[in-house]
């Protein structure tokens, strides 16, 4: 493959190697795909039998395929496994799969040449992503089969947010389209990259939301007077969960000051469990996140493909087995789908006590205009209906099973629909906190009694006034949700 750098071109070695070497590269890892690739041409002359080298896959991994036919058969891998339909993924989520793929060349045991890894890396260095529909998984392969698409001058792909051809991406990259060799169709769309990349950005996206949704407790706990010895350090130390302290230190140092929870201290004897059991609710799930990321870390550090080829150029093996199976990350992304939709409920219970007149001693709904005005009334149901979805979401996808490929492949671990609908219930309780904090904000404007917020919840109150204005049902309070959601993707106001 060829790549346009200024006047010049990337020149390849007799072998395929690149002679000048990708920046965003390391020589070592160049030096392990290289070597990977010489023992792919070792079984080739060899006559190794080696599954999807020299064989057919799936079902047909007993037919054997000539020297003469290998190239073929990498190509046709490609074709047929694209087979995807329904919405394409958003770009960042195919820049995702594309880095874990990448990641996973690099590691040496999968035998495509370099020029390979050079053209994904293009893809993102020109940010140039395929478009990759995003149902018709049940593990991996269809995904990545897309966006290989894009490297044989095939498909589609995104430039500068236009759809045009693979080959057209190619030439705006200064490529020309790959040639696969044998086994490279069968490694593009291989192993787990589809599901660790998903995941990996699904982990980004929940950090932050968990982030966010102690910083709406902490606005929430201050409008309803909540009782803060319950965040009490030595009460809370006695649950052994790094996540609970975290947490507790968290909403500790965003209310401290707070004249609002100054002058109301004492006056209950316990909060509802929405408000109290905070720590131990967002603290679980933040356990739970680091349990995630350590298993999305360890696939990252895995060799995902199959078969893998070790050995020597004198005596190379390519061995079959399961390693591309993301049973790990699949029950993973199940587990972390359950924490972040009870979060999310969580957050609609205390958006409830925010509206509902009966205990939050504030105007009914939080509209000024109790009869002419519904206030809040009705984005409370968009809350309990994205809820409501987010349980239905939050049903195991690693227990789908199913059986494919003629009885060759009759266990399924589903984990790339398992990322997948991760990722829409992060959407979905983005949407729930975005409610929370807007009702929050409106709360401190219909105080009965003006009384100082904390410093940390006073400077959350001005982020969101400086976006958005108090709400008077003078305009659709969709729209102010959606400039919240924005809020919550740049960043949220510093809570040390």
């Amino acid at each position: 493959m060829a790549r346009a750098r200024g006047s010049g071109s990337q020149a390849l070695d007799a072998a395929g190697a690149p002679a000048c070497r990708n920046a965003f590269f390391s020589e070592a890892a160049y030096g392990r795909i290289h070597a990977a690739h010489g023992l792919v041409e070792a079984i080739v002359r060899g006559g190794v039998r080696a599954y999807g080298v020299n064989t057919g896959v799936g079902a047909l991994c007993d037919v054997v395929i000539p020297t003469s036919k290998q190239q073929r058969l990498s190509r046709n891998i490609v074709m047929s496994h694209a087979v995807g339909l329904g919405p394409p993924l958003e770009p960042m989520a195919v820049r995702a799969i594309i880095a874990a793929a990448i990641n996973n060349f690099s590691l040496g045991f999968s035998g495509v040449r370099p020029a390979v890894v050079d053209g994904l890396l293009a893809l993102l260095e020109f940010n140039c992503p395929p478009e990759v529909p995003a149902l018709g998984s049940v593990g991996y392969l269809t995904h990545m089969a897309h966006i290989a698409l894009v490297l044989i001058g095939e498909g589609r792909a995104l430039s500068d947010a236009r759809s045009i051809s693979g080959a057209d991406a190619l030439k705006s990259m200064g490529l020309a389209p790959l040639v696969l060799g044998a086994k490279e169709g069968l490694s593009l769309v291989n192993g787990t990259p589809c599901a660790t990349g998903l995941s990996s950005l699904a982990l980004a996206r929940t950090q932050r939301l968990l982030d966010a949704a102690d910083v709406a407790a902490a606005v929430t706990f201050e409008n309803l007077r909540g009782q803060l010895a319950v965040f009490d350090a030595d009460a809370l130390g006695l649950r052994k969960s790094g996540g609970v302290r975290r947490v507790g230190e968290r909403l500790r140092a965003a209310l401290h000051g707070s004249a609002i929870l100054g002058e109301s201290a004492g006056r209950r004897t316990q909060d509802p469990l929405s408000l109290r059991a905070v720590p131990q609710v967002h603290g679980a799930a933040r356990d739970l996140f680091t349990h995630t990321a350590q298993v999305v870390d360890a696939e990252l550090a895995s060799v995902t493909d199959n078969p893998v080829v070790v050995g020597t150029a004198d005596e190379p093996r390519a061995l079959s087995g399961a390693n591309a199976v993301g049973a790990a990350l699949g029950l993973a992304a199940d587990s972390l789908a359950v924490a972040v939709a009870e979060v999310a409920a969580m957050s609609e219970r205390r958006m409830d006590r925010l509206v509902n007149p009966l205990v939050s001693d504030l105007p009914a709904f939080l509209t000024a205009d109790e009869g002419a005005g519904s206030g809040f009334m009705i984005a409370q149901y968009t809350a309990v209906s994205l809820v409501a979805e987010n349980r239905r979401l939050a049903a195991p996808a690693s227990l789908d099973g199913g059986v494919t490929s003629g009885l060759q492949e009759d266990h399924l671990s589903h984990a790339t629909p398992g990322a997948l609908k991760l990722l829409k219930i992060i959407d979905n309780a983005e949407a729930i906190l975005a409610i929370e904090l807007l009702a929050a904000a409106q709360a401190y404007d219909l105080q009965r009694v003006p009384l100082a917020r904390a410093p940390y919840t006073d400077s959350v109150y001005k982020w969101i006034r400086a976006r958005i204005p108090r709400y008077d049902d003078d305009r659709p309070l969709g729209a102010d949700i959606q400039s919240a959601r924005q809020l919550l993707k740049g960043p949220l106001p510093h809570l040390p």
